[in-house]
């Protein structure tokens, strides 16, 4: 369900993402695990914003049967950053940043909606037993 593409060395716990993705999902996701350099060059050219950020999703926009939900790519630079001033471990980041993108590529949108998306990222995280999420630490 989940076409790993792991660009560095840090061990993904691909199976709870698994868990993760099979609550929500029984489309195919590809995730990309990448540094720094990586994800700020999608970023300018797709956001045009031309730094590193933590999560980036893709959406296919024909989601026809049989083809994946869409892409989403993690920077592991920032996992490690967060989890190291948050005192929780990078595979827990890497779960709340693969729930918020999940959600995304879903169709949530937190800077839009009225509250759904941070509604259901705290269902997620309550679920899987996770650290805060990002809408959460971002807002309070």
């Amino acid at each position: 369900m989940i076409d790993l593409d792991n660009q560095t060395d840090i061990k993904i716990d691909i199976e709870f993402l698994e868990l993760i993705a099979q609550s929500l999902t029984t489309k195919e996701i590809e995730l990309i695990i990448c540094d720094n350099s990586y994800i700020q060059e999608l970023n300018k050219t797709y956001r045009d914003k031309n730094i590193p950020t933590d999560v980036l999703s893709f959406p296919l926009v024909d989601s026809f049967i049989g083809l994946p939900l869409g892409s989403l790519i993690i920077n592991i630079d920032k996992v490690q950053e967060v989890a190291l001033k948050l005192g929780h471990k990078n595979n827990e980041e890497i779960a709340l940043l693969f729930i918020h993108g999940i959600l995304h590529l879903l169709g949530y949108d937190h800077e839009i909606d009225s509250g759904e998306m941070r509604q259901k990222e705290r269902e997620l995280i309550e679920l899987f037993r996770l650290p805060n999420s990002l809408i959460i630490r971002s807002n309070g």
